[in-house]
C-alpha cells in the first residue's frame, strides 16, 4: 500500500485546492419582461425562452 514519505505542507495542500472555490451564478435580463434569469433557461416569470413563449403562465391575484 502506498504511504507518503513526508508530510504535505499547508502551502502545497492549499495550492492543490486553489481551484475548488465556489463561483457565483450568472444572470441576465429576460428580453420579454426584464426579470433576471439564468442564461439558456426559461424565464419563470413570463414563460419565455428568448423571443418565443414556451410556458403558459397564469396571473395569481
Amino acid at each position: 500500500m502506498a504511504v507518503p514519505k513526508k508530510k504535505t505542507t499547508k502551502s502545497k495542500r492549499n495550492m492543490r485546492r486553489a481551484h475548488d472555490a465556489l463561483v457565483g451564478t450568472q444572470v441576465q435580463e429576460c428580453v420579454n419582461c426584464g426579470e433576471l434569469t439564468r442564461p439558456h433557461h426559461i424565464c419563470l416569470a413570463c414563460g419565455y425562452y428568448g423571443d418565443r413563449e414556451v410556458l403558459e403562465t397564469t396571473e395569481v391575484l
